[in-house]
């Protein structure tokens, strides 16, 4: 084997994780290769979050500009060129691509980039289409794929996943989604917005079933009020064509039901892409649903072997990819046994208005302590909420009973998103209810949401002057 076939570390994948592992190596002065049978970038930028939260923007645009929520704003007869939207979605991915990954690359002195589909020969051999490759060691970066469930007559219809939806020729009149969680609501919403008519079936009894309960309930009811119609406790009998439209057979609450669309989308979340890689031949386990058992430290069964992203399961978030990326690299070529604290990573739900959540659940806290100090505060109470007319939403603090840390923050509100750092701040840093009431905020804005959930452990929020301490 020629010498420049070997590689202090082979990464498998090119996404949000294996470009943190690569970039961390250029830190430390490696040899790496990155082999990818994809498209260079992954599920984020080409599929994921950059065109879904792109065209999301778009129809929030043109919604809420022919619902304005000021009396005395009126923009009349507000139009939509979808596929213009679908052309300059394209232009943002093929720019962020080039952007934020492709050049990158090019910029690290000691990398290698290999395109083609990689397969483990032996415990240092990976096969990438006929050019073996040798390294002393390697992340494991596949990322995940759609998951399509065992549907009868699902093979016999043209489904979409999220990455036909985010590049349809022409806007559907009417679409049914599988599916009630992250990906399915932000689709639900995104289409619904452009004027597609929605209908969303979840098989769980609650939409976002993991996020809290007030989320949940408020949020399906802000889609419904959107024209959007969920339908929860689904069982998703059969599915078939007929002439242009696919129609579901499924069972609702004991009642028999068929929904017909002009399309049918799929979201029912992500499988591991592990299928392909022999990981046998290199010892590396992987648990029922293909996803790979990893430690702590993102080292796998095999000694040699780290795994990160979404290849290692829940939760599947491209900030986690690229923290539990860096934290396998740093820990594979210089033995930090560093470790990924998941407490504090957020996450978020790019609806209108969005969720935002990190740390734990009133139903985490009750079952760690027996019993959870929560207080849930609606944004009717916060100032800049009503200044802006957008007072949508809720938020709701779980604090140890005993010591008042603040253990986790979630969020229904419009700039969610925007709104958890602080949360994630204290989170991480062991921050004490007190600790955010006596950090000065200002006024008005939707963050001071966190220091009035923080004051209703203390004080009656609703009986407070502006900025009251």
């Amino acid at each position: 084997m020629a010498a420049n076939d070997r590689y202090d570390l082979i990464i498998l994948g090119s996404g949000a994780a294996a470009f943190a592992a690569a970039l961390k190596v250029s830190e430390l002065d490696a040899k790496v290769a990155m082999v990818e049978r994809g498209t260079i970038g992954g599920t984020c930028v080409n599929v994921g979050c950059v065109p879904s939260k792109n065209l999301l923007r778009a129809g929030e645009i043109l919604y809420y500009c022919m619902k304005p929520s000021y009396k005395g704003v009126s923009l009349e007869n507000p139009e939509l060129n979808f596929p213009q939207i679908i052309k300059q979605k394209d232009k943002l991915v093929l720019s962020l691509r080039k952007q934020k990954y492709s050049s990158v690359l090019d910029s690290l002195p000691n990398a290698s980039f290999f395109k083609g589909s990689a397969t483990f020969l032996s415990k240092n051999e990976v096969k990438v289409d006929g050019k073996v490759l040798h390294g002393k060691k390697f992340i494991i970066a596949t990322g995940s794929s759609p998951n399509i469930p065992a549907i009868q007559g699902i093979q016999d219809v043209d489904y979409l996943t999220n990455v036909e939806a985010l590049s349809l020729p022409e806007l559907p009149d009417s679409m049914i989604i599988i599916g009630g969680r992250t990906l399915g609501l932000e689709f639900a919403q995104m289409f619904a917005h452009f004027g597609t008519e929605v209908t969303v079936l979840q098989r769980s009894p609650k939409i976002i079933p993991e996020e809290e309960p007030e989320i949940s309930d408020a949020l399906k009811k802000y889609l419904e009020e959107e024209g959007i119609k969920i339908y929860t406790g689904v069982k998703t009998l059969a599915v078939r064509k007929k002439g242009n439209s696919n129609i579901v057979r499924a069972e609702i609450g004991g009642n028999a039901m068929e929904i017909e669309a002009e399309q049918l989308l799929v979201a029912t979340g992500r499988r591991p892409n592990t299928s392909d890689l022999h990981l046998e031949n290199v010892g590396v386990k992987v648990r029922n649903d293909s996803s790979i058992v990893v430690n702590s430290e993102m080292k796998t069964s095999a000694p040699h072997v780290w795994a990160a992203g979404d290849v290692i399961g829940q939760p599947m978030l491209e900030t986690a990819a690229a923290k539990e990326g860096a934290v396998a690299a740093e820990n594979a070529l210089d033995g930090s046994k560093k470790k990924v604290d998941f407490l504090s990573i957020p996450h978020a739900i790019f609806t209108s208005p969005q969720v935002a959540s990190v740390g734990m659940t009133e139903e985490e806290m009750t079952s760690k302590t027996g019993v959870c100090s929560c207080r849930t505060l609606y944004m009717t109470e916060v100032p800049k909420a009503l200044v802006v007319n957008e007072t949508r939403g809720l938020i709701k603090m779980v604090v140890h009973p005993t010591t008042n840390r603040i253990m986790g923050v979630h969020i229904l509100s419009e700039l969610a998103a925007d709104m958890i750092h602080e949360a994630v701040l204290a989170v991480k840093y062991k921050l004490t209810v007190d600790d955010i009431i006596d950090t000065t905020h200002v006024f008005p804005t939707m963050t001071e949401a966190i220091k009035l959930v923080a004051t209703a452990f203390r004080k009656d929020v609703s009986k407070l002057t502006c900025c009251a301490e």
